[in-house]
């Protein structure tokens, strides 16, 4: 059983643009739950002209409740209150030339439970030829580029990009299989059981199976709304990087990302101090907020 959601959507600025703010994406005001974010892998073939870059994101979850009901938190790693943290391998493929760029995520933890891949294809528009560009965003008392044309036109000033999401829940399979390979192991005498025998455990088998399939039915159901409801962030988030890309260059970007990232952990410390009791607690949320404030 597999599941899947796709979506297409069109950002209002140009594709060197959008591969650069997908690099810096975090963090950002809607993601605050990407602890850190490292690239563990990244190569440029000079005779295509692609870059490749493998990167893995940590990121904070609190599990739906209904999750928490089908199965253990000792399954799943998580707290009491359903807090987890889980790795995200990302691994992207840039053409600036051609003007594309191919981007897959997936999840590290829980593949037993529900595996997760997110693939996304970003694309210049087709009516937009070839051309090499060094400013992204260019301003209005440019000359240089006022005068060759370059970012101009307007299907140049936009990206297309096709989200998709697959998931697929193989929960309970690893046990089927392990019993299914024992028991093509066993004597071959065992052939030669009764009939009645022989009738009865097929039906057995057919309601374990379908006991492990509706539970992964409903695994993969919950994790499809997650991804769809994620959707809006994500985009948003890639939204505030352009537009603070488009304001101040790097520079802004930089800037917001260091304030995000205190905001980030500005809130973990305050989750921390909410479960300090008495004055403890009231002294650590105090000083959070005075580090935060400076």
């Amino acid at each position: 059983m597999v599941k899947f959601y796709s979506s297409t959507y069109t950002y209002d600025y140009a594709f060197p643009a959008v591969t650069l703010a997908y690099f810096l994406r975090y963090p950002n005001p809607y993601s605050t739950h990407v602890l850190s974010t490292d690239v563990i892998e990244r190569s440029f073939n000079p005779e295509t002209q692609q870059l490749t870059t493998v990167r893995l994101h940590l990121k904070r979850s609190k599990l739906p409740s209904a999750v928490l009901k089908l199965l253990p938190r000792s399954l799943l790693g998580a707290s009491k209150d359903g807090d987890s943290q889980s790795y995200i391998l990302e691994r992207s493929v840039v053409d600036v030339r051609e003007g594309w760029m191919d981007t897959e995520s997936r999840n590290l933890e829980w593949t037993g439970v529900l595996s997760v891949v997110e693939q996304q294809v970003f694309r210049r528009p087709a009516a937009a030829p070839p051309i090499a560009v060094t400013n992204p965003f260019p301003t209005p008392d440019s000359s240089a580029v006022a005068k060759s044309g370059l970012q101009t036109a307007p299907e140049l000033e936009k990206t297309d990009v096709t989200s998709s999401v697959t998931l697929h829940s193989r929960l309970g399979q690893g046990r089927w299989k392990r019993r299914r390979v024992g028991s093509s192991a066993a004597d071959d005498d065992a052939t030669k059981l009764a009939a009645t025998a022989d009738e009865e455990a097929p039906k057995v088998g057919f309601f374990k199976s379908w006991s492990t399939a509706s539970l992964q039915r409903s695994i993969e159901l919950i994790g499809l709304k997650r991804a769809r409801r994620s959707q809006p962030n994500a985009k948003e988030g890639m939204k505030v990087v352009l537009e603070r890309l488009r304001e101040g260059g790097l520079v802004a970007v930089l800037e917001g990302m260091r304030r995000d990232r205190e905001m980030v952990h500005g809130a973990s410390f305050k989750r921390i101090g909410a479960r300090k009791e008495g004055e403890e607690g009231a002294r650590w949320m105090e000083e959070v907020d005075e580090h935060y404030d400076e």
